[in-house]
């Protein structure tokens, strides 16, 4: 039982609630900077947010470059706005990208290093106060210490971590997803509910991690097989348990699994969440066969077998992506050399994570 618990975000969820209550924004300073995508401008967070900003006579401006798995370059342009208009905190304004650049941007404002440095570790705790609006409900950014950004010294992702990357304030609104496609709306959602099931199978998992982690899962699984076209009640039980998982992961980071999908979306462009659905089937497997308790405590969640688990992914997915044989073997010996190999309930060998590429990915 010896565990500690640190979430610092303060949430605001409901529909409109960026309006109606943009009072909680006063305290972050006197001058943001909007960090987000193009699609923000089409389901109403930006026109939202300008209001928000303009009703608490808070001066803003936009940085609206940010794309999928942003890069050091996108984060340097949003960097250098930040400097130009004085901005004194930061929104985050999208999906997990905009999140991502968004901390990285309000980090980087107070400690700046090179780009052979933003990956080093060893971050101090200070950044630009910050509140994220997540517009789609998958990555959980909203509530972590996390960003997580292109790297191309590795080519992989990697993530930057520290306490001070936690957002001061997170707006859940719903209505931002309702017109989000179908394949989004998959991918974001195997990739929370693929948070919540991997924090399960970390070694610094808690009663508190495991307590959220377990309401998500109950949340989302039976959601999982709906939605082609959700309704609004369902799209804000999704963003509410995307928002819990990433409660469990801020508590215990995520497992190899991410890291394997790391490879397939530097290198192919598979979705983030869609890698984590195409791999968390067969590792799920691979855990129950070691024995590893967690496995069950997710299944009792669900209210699922494993079985069952991996065919409702395996359905999310479609038609999968055919990757050599040989380029899975070299994905297992980089998988090797991650740390969130030694982090898990069940530390995998490197057949093991061949066996999870190949079934996965090979036919």
């Amino acid at each position: 039982m010896n565990f500690s618990s640190y979430i610092p975000t303060k949430v605001i969820a409901g529909r409109g609630c960026v309006r109606e209550c943009a009072e909680a924004l006063k305290p972050l300073g006197t001058r943001a900077l909007i960090v987000t995508g193009q699609s923000s401008k089409r389901n109403g967070a930006l026109a939202d947010i300008s209001a928000a900003l303009t009703q608490n006579a808070q001066r803003f401006a936009v940085f609206d470059r940010v794309t999928p798995n942003p890069t050091l370059s996108c984060v340097r342009e949003g960097l250098a706005m930040l400097k130009e208009t004085g901005a004194d905190f930061v929104i985050g304004l999208g999906g997990g990208s905009p999140m991502d650049a968004a901390k990285a941007i309000a980090i980087l404002a107070v400690e700046p290093r090179t780009d052979e440095e933003i990956f080093a570790g060893g971050y101090g705790n200070a950044a630009l106060p910050m509140a994220h609006i997540p517009t789609t409900a998958g990555t959980g950014s909203e509530v972590t210490p996390y960003a997580i950004l292109t790297n191309d010294f590795a080519r992989t992702k990697t993530s930057i971590s520290s306490p001070a990357l936690f957002p001061k304030i997170a707006f859940l609104d719903g209505a931002y997803c309702d017109n989000l496609p179908p394949h989004i709306t998959k991918n974001t959602a195997m990739d929370a509910f693929s948070h919540a099931a991997e924090s399960m199978l970390k070694n610094s998992s808690s009663p508190a991690s495991e307590l959220v982690a377990r309401e998500s899962l109950r949340i989302l699984y039976p959601l999982l097989k709906s939605l082609e076209a959700p309704a609004k009640e369902t799209r804000d039980a999704l963003l509410w348990a995307s928002c819990l998982a990433g409660m469990a992961i801020a508590h215990t980071g995520t497992t190899f699994v991410h890291g394997m999908g790391y490879f397939l979306t530097y290198d192919f462009g598979v979705d983030h969440g869609r890698a984590n659905g195409l791999l968390l089937g067969e590792t799920l497997r691979i855990f129950a066969e070691n024995g590893v308790p967690a496995v069950q405590a997710i299944c009792a969640a669900c209210g699922a077998s494993i079985e069952e688990i991996a065919k409702t992914l395996s359905v999310l997915c479609g038609e999968r992506e055919k990757i050599l044989r040989k380029t899975c073997e070299e994905y297992a010996a980089r998988a090797m050399k991650t740390k969130n190999i030694r982090a898990c309930k069940y530390q995998p060998t490197e057949a093991d994570i061949l066996r999870i590429f190949t079934k996965s990915l090979c036919g």
